[in-house]
């Protein structure tokens, strides 16, 4: 693994139990992720897309093979181990924002800097430079029933960066929206890639979206089949 990677899956393998039967999503599965990509990952449902972004976030682990993050192997650690992991180098966005409806914007954006040993003054701080990045420092007291759906993905993002995270994970992130508001949610996504450094895995069936990144690979029955370079 090089200095300039920050994902490497070696032969990775996953395998379910249904019954009796193992199904198995991935069988010797190797990928990179290099500092600074912005990977879109395509594939018909059922191809392994959210499987593979689950486990790049720690929340599923493989069945067999290594998993590297930042030149450590992580695929070993305990329950303990990963969630301490996972909250201080993953921030997740999701396609229906997660949310939670009776906390107000800054609440939301709050949430992962609980984990931490910050103070109350620190996490306010941090809360509204994330707030102010999306462009809603005006919403913060809003709930989230009082925004639209842009907004509340804005709010999602800002709860994804607002503790700093090596990675973000995106699943399916516009797939709620309206083009001009999904293109709104893509360039900021792209913004954080290109002018803050982050890393960003993004799964989408939307060639559009596939666009705004800089890498596209495309996964079917657990194997990438296709790697495109965007222009």
């Amino acid at each position: 693994m090089t200095d300039d990677h920050l994902f490497d899956l070696k032969g990775v393998s996953k395998r379910f139990i249904k019954g009796k039967e193992a199904i198995s999503i991935f069988d010797g599965l190797d990928m990179t992720i290099k500092k600074g990509d912005f990977l879109a990952i395509m594939g018909p449902s059922g191809s392994g897309k959210t499987t593979l972004l689950n486990m790049l976030g720690g929340v599923d682990q493989p069945t067999g093979g290594e998993v590297w993050f930042d030149g450590k192997r992580i695929d070993k650690l305990s329950e303990g181990q990963m969630a301490n992991w996972r909250a201080g180098n993953i921030g997740f966005i999701f396609q229906f924002y997660n949310l939670m409806p009776m906390l107000n914007a800054a609440r939301n954006v709050e949430l992962p800097l609980l984990l931490t040993n910050l103070s109350a003054a620190q996490r306010k701080k941090s809360v509204t430079a994330a707030l102010e990045l999306v462009g809603l420092a005006d919403r913060a007291s809003h709930l989230p029933k009082e925004m639209s759906g842009g907004q509340m993905q804005r709010v999602a993002i800002a709860r994804a960066i607002v503790s700093d995270p090596k990675l973000l994970l995106c699943d399916e992130p516009t797939g709620d929206l309206d083009r001009n508001t999904a293109d709104e949610i893509l360039e900021m996504l792209q913004l954080l890639n290109k002018e803050f450094g982050k890393t960003i895995v993004m799964v989408t069936h939307d060639p559009s979206a596939a666009k705004y990144a800089t890498h596209t690979l495309h996964l079917d029955k657990g194997q990438f089949v296709e790697k495109d370079l965007v222009a």
